[in-house]
């Protein structure tokens, strides 16, 4: 099978063990810098270049799609399935995996868990967005912020107006959050493969830190996953249209609550702390669900 890995940097630890699992497997690989394709529209139908040069179209395309380029990269992702070409995840699904409350709004209809959320553009909402949430103390995050960076615990109202008018000043969207005290600063992310979760840890964020996210100094274990916690991951990352996810689940009071679904989700903490091949997997389900044998040639430049 010919399979295209979209990334900005084929060093990168989730890159390099992708293409590592599918040349043991006996396939085909390129790794592609996402922002050195090119999409044409032409008579013949639509085409992908890279570096000038056409693409023959591939067997499959796993997309790993930064945050920072998410537009451009849907676009990428999208020419390759107007060209018929399977993706692991769709430019719809990571479209809606990165607009926050696009994803909050499609989990809370199909009926997930989440913390209480709200949403406004007026600055002198804040109060009836604290309020509706149950704070203080509540989280205000940015909504197209990353591993922790845009997400801020605020102690008491006047703090969380505070935060809220200042964002809206400068023209930044935002959610207002409630906080899970009972959490402790820890939450559980699964991995999500087809209808499975392959793989689990908790994250536990540092002392006096309230993310747990890894790139803030957070630790990772391995952990046992409940038939609950497994059937809200796998029901997430269906109500965003993506084949594979990261979902990050906080544990309360009320049962499993989802916090948020990435579509690109890192290999490195997830195979260290439960020692599962989790590359070897995801390789495992392109094998089975895309269709080799329908397109020609090899999935590189054409000189």
């Amino acid at each position: 099978m010919r399979i295209v890995i979209l990334s900005r940097n084929g060093a990168l630890y989730s890159t390099r063990r992708l293409v590592e699992a599918a040349e043991a497997r006996g396939h085909e690989v390129a790794v592609l810098d996402t922002l050195r394709c090119t999409a044409h529209l032409t008579p013949e139908g639509p085409e992908v270049h890279y570096d000038g040069q056409r693409l023959d179209p591939p067997d499959a395309v796993i997309p790993r799609i930064g945050a920072s380029i998410t537009f451009y990269g849907q676009a990428v992702v999208r020419q390759f399935e107007a060209m018929g070409v399977w993706t692991l995840n769709s430019a719809t699904g990571i479209q809606h995996s990165r607009d926050k409350l696009r994803a909050h709004q499609l989990l809370a209809r199909k009926g997930i868990a989440l913390p209480r959320t709200a949403f406004a553009h007026a600055p002198s909402a804040a109060d009836d967005l604290v309020r509706s949430v149950g704070g203080p103390p509540v989280i205000v995050k940015l909504l197209e912020g990353t591993q922790g960076v845009g997400v801020v615990l605020c102690e008491t109202k006047k703090a969380a107006e505070s935060t809220i008018q200042a964002l809206r000043g400068v023209k930044q969207y935002l959610l207002v959050q409630e906080f899970i005290a009972e959490a402790g600063g820890a939450d559980l992310r699964l991995f999500v493969v087809g209808d499975k979760v392959v793989a689990g840890m908790k994250r536990q964020g540092a002392p006096g830190e309230f993310r747990s996210n890894l790139h803030r100094g957070g630790s990772a274990e391995r952990i046992r996953i409940t038939p609950t916690q497994r059937k809200a991951a796998v029901a997430a990352t269906k109500a965003l249209g993506l084949r594979v996810a990261g979902v990050d689940v906080l544990p309360s009071a009320r049962g499993p609550l989802v916090l948020e679904v990435n579509s690109s989700p890192g290999l490195e903490g997830i195979e260290r702390a439960t020692g599962r091949d989790v590359a070897d997997l995801v390789v495992r389900f392109v094998e089975a669900n895309a269709k080799p044998g329908k397109r020609s040639g090899r999935a590189r430049s054409e000189g």
